[in-house]
């Protein structure tokens, strides 16, 4: 291996990719300790937040003697890298967005800026695929865990690493205060995770063996130890799913015994208990939490204003009980129909005329005020459903005469095309409406989005089809071989929902009756039972119908933890019923043509 120079690191800064919690926390430690930082992200809120956190925090860990670096913002890669001696990434767990971005940063990144990775789930070596073999030992695995409170730092090779990167490093984090240490070899889990992996496992172990409660083990725990909370409070925090997804990864890496990850797999988060994210509770029973204080986002097209039907839509609000009276907090938009919440915004796609390019994506706060456009008119044709991937910060579009399916960042950067049906300036493909793609969900566990192409009204030519969320390599959006269709012959599908846990999909279907009118609901499993416990009509369709008798349905949102569905139709009603299909309430009504519906 060549000999390694260390970067000089005086006036050069350290970029942060990625400004959540942790990307915020390790900002501040290098910030407090002289170093500029420049912290990059696609999210202009979680920028701000972050810049917030700095500024708020640094004074109580300021250290006698250091003059404090500046943190800066920055939406660009390119940007947030120029001149930097370090890079650390601290973007959702994906290992081929880990991929992709090292790729990335070999090329933008100075020749002798170190390239690190604080995933505590991927070995840095996972991450070298499309690393040039001379960038590859400059990279390594530089996992914090929560400072300022808990200051610890794993560094760990990717194997290729050059050995004196980690005395270099070991010298510089001792200098901002943080307590380095350097694991001997590669390996998953790194030193500390490894342990409290065991001891996360053995604990699931007691409770399903029934030898004692999340609440024994915890209040053992935190006598014996001295600290504030047990390992079973702590996985609630952490959320089941994601404690069963790490389990996951052991499993396959060290061949561990299954039963641990099956039983909390099977326990909770198969039925919704998530832990403390959920409203269905986890280890411990959820905390009570008043109705009312939950709000429901609905969009009216604005298409019974006859004097100005594409220009009169709204965005209304009111609760999930339907008690509150319904509130307009946007006005005068051109025919929204579909809405979604990220962060702390709502984003809805206004179709402008439909025979005109002239479709755009809109954003406010959640009280209304700071509307903004997200995507200009003419970079989307006529988006119809939008939904979130909160996983890694996406927002995805079906884009009806646009023909496409599109993913971009919530500040409308990183527009990208993954589905493409059709030229809407060809004549015939713009008319053909099986091309025209409506609903849109997205599985970012599975890694797969899902879309419905409605075909002609009441025409029961609709499909709903699935594909990646990475186009194959040496594939495009128009040529891409990956696209199944799971179902056909539908009457006229609409809006999507997926919950990712249980790969159970739901979609509206506004088409002609007995069929169409519903809500219904279908496992996407690959090895989904057909058959077994199905009613004749359901064994018949492939699919179960859970509602019937709306009125043009529309919009959808299912939320899985509390056990309810929303649904809107053009009729002018907003519906909640149980997620059997069973207690159906209307909860709002009136002379509106609703459609695209959201929990806040």
């Amino acid at each position: 291996m060549a000999s390694w120079t260390p970067p000089a690191t005086a006036g050069r800064p350290i970029a942060i990719l990625g400004a959540g919690v942790l990307g915020r926390r390790m900002a501040l430690m290098f910030t407090a300790g002289g170093h500029d930082v420049h912290i990059r992200d696609p999210s202009s809120d979680q920028l701000s937040a972050a810049l917030t956190y700095i500024t708020e925090t640094i004074p109580s860990i300021a250290q006698p003697g250091v003059t404090p670096g500046t943190a800066h913002a920055f939406s660009s890669l390119s940007e947030a890298v120029k001149d930097a001696w370090l890079v650390i990434e601290a973007i959702p767990e994906v290992l081929s967005l880990k991929i992709s971005t090292f790729a990335e940063l070999a090329a933008l990144a100075p020749r002798d800026c170190i390239l690190a990775t604080n995933s505590s789930s991927y070995k840095s070596s996972a991450m070298l695929d499309e690393v040039p073999e001379a960038d590859k030992p400059r990279v390594l695995n530089m996992h914090f865990f929560m400072p300022p409170a808990k200051r610890v730092v794993e560094l760990m090779t990717s194997g290729v690493t050059h050995a004196s990167i980690f005395p270099f490093l070991y010298g510089e984090l001792t200098r901002v205060k943080m307590s380095p240490v350097v694991v001997k070899r590669e390996s998953t889990g790194f030193l500390f995770n490894r342990i409290w992996a065991a001891i996360k496992r053995e604990c699931l172990t007691v409770i399903a063996e029934g030898v004692g409660s999340p609440e024994d083990i915890d209040g053992v725990w935190t006598q014996m130890f001295g600290s504030a909370e047990g390992p079973c409070k702590l996985m609630d925090q952490v959320g089941l799913d994601t404690v069963a997804h790490i389990e996951e990864h052991y499993i396959e890496e060290r061949g561990f015994d299954r039963s641990a990850r099956d039983f909390v797999v099977r326990e909770y988060v198969e039925k919704g208990k998530l832990g403390k994210k959920s409203a269905a509770g986890g280890l411990y029973p959820p905390q009570a939490e008043e109705e009312k204080g939950r709000g429901l986002y609905i969009l009216d097209l604005g298409l019974t204003n006859l004097s100005a039907p594409m220009s009169s839509g709204r965005v209304l609000v009111g609760s999930i009980d339907g008690k509150t009276p319904l509130t307009t907090i946007a006005s005068g938009e051109s025919l929204p129909d579909g809405i979604a919440t990220l962060g702390n915004r709502i984003y809805w796609t206004s179709m402008g005329p439909p025979s005109t390019n002239t479709g755009s994506i809109r954003s406010s706060l959640p009280d209304g005020t700071g509307v903004t456009t997200i995507l200009a008119p003419g970079e989307v044709h006529t988006p119809k459903q939008i939904t979130a991937d909160r996983t890694n910060g996406y927002l995805y579009v079906s884009d009806r005469e646009g023909m496409r399916v599109l993913r971009f960042r919530p500040d409308g950067t990183d527009l990208t095309t993954l589905v493409q049906t059709g030229d809407f300036n060809n004549p015939t493909h713009k008319s053909d409406q099986t091309r025209w793609c409506v609903g849109i969900a997205v599985d970012p566990v599975h890694r797969m989005v899902y879309w419905s192409q409605k075909g002609p009204s009441k025409g029961a030519q609709g499909r709903i089809m699935r594909a990646s969320l990475d186009i194959p390599r040496g594939e495009t959006a128009e040529t891409r071989t990956d696209i199944e269709v799971l179902f056909s012959g539908l009457p006229e599908p609409t809006d999507l929902e997926i919950d990712t846990t249980s790969q159970t999909l739901y979609w509206c279907d506004r088409g002609e009756l007995p069929l169409g009118n519903t809500v219904n609901c279908a496992s996407v499993t690959r090895n989904a039972v057909s058959g077994e416990g199905k009613s004749e009509l359901e064994r018949k369709l492939g699919y179960k119908i859970l509602l019937a008798g709306l009125h043009e349905a529309i919009g959808l949102q299912v939320d899985v933890a509390n056990g309810f569905i929303y649904a809107s139709d053009l009729g002018g009603g907003v519906y909640r019923f149980n997620i059997d299909g069973s207690g159906k309430q209307r909860i709002y009504e009136g002379e509106c043509a609703f459609a695209g519906i959201a929990l806040a």
